[in-house]
């Protein structure tokens, strides 16, 4: 059986909801264990036994979220060199463009010489004065539905070998 780690970080819902519409995608897999864990509780072992991963966050201050740069910062050495090739994709909830966050992940990613998978999805909330940035974020349907495609997608891949 292979496994599908989700790890994710949010503070007002949105890279959540992302999250878990990917994990009732990949969870139509029955081959294919699907975990999700918040960043702040993932550790290295978790990384080391998955076959693949999403990561899915919010872009703070044009940058990708602290809580979802401290999972990476506190892993980063400790699975460097264990993780060569498996199949990485990448969710970000952003006010405007996300395209930092993004960034930031690929290079991590190309550090662990982790394998994209497929175009980062980002979902823009559009999100711009200090009430709205701090209220809590609804999804809109399409936007999770393609979240919960690319989860579907990864499982499949993940099962088939393609991955």
């Amino acid at each position: 059986m292979k496994t599908l780690l989700i790890v994710w970080h949010s503070r007002t819902g949105g890279a959540r909801q992302m999250a878990e519409a990917a994990r009732d995608g990949a969870s139509a897999e029955p081959d294919v264990m699907v975990r999700l864990l918040e960043a702040e509780a993932a550790c290295a072992a978790d990384l080391l036994s998955a076959d693949g991963f999403i990561f899915a966050a919010p872009e703070n201050l044009a940058s990708l979220s602290g809580p979802m740069k401290d999972f990476f910062d506190r892993h980063y050495y400790p699975v460097l060199g264990h993780l060569e090739g498996r199949p990485c994709a990448t969710m970000i909830c952003a006010g405007s463009d996300g395209s930092n966050a993004v960034r930031q992940i690929a290079r991590i990613a190309t550090g662990w010489r982790l394998r994209p998978i497929a175009e980062p999805i980002v979902v823009c909330t559009q999100a711009q004065t200090p009430e709205a940035i701090l209220a809590p974020k609804t999804i809109a349907p399409a936007h999770l539905d393609r979240c919960r495609d690319l989860g579907a997608a990864f499982a499949a891949g993940l099962e088939a070998g393609i991955f």
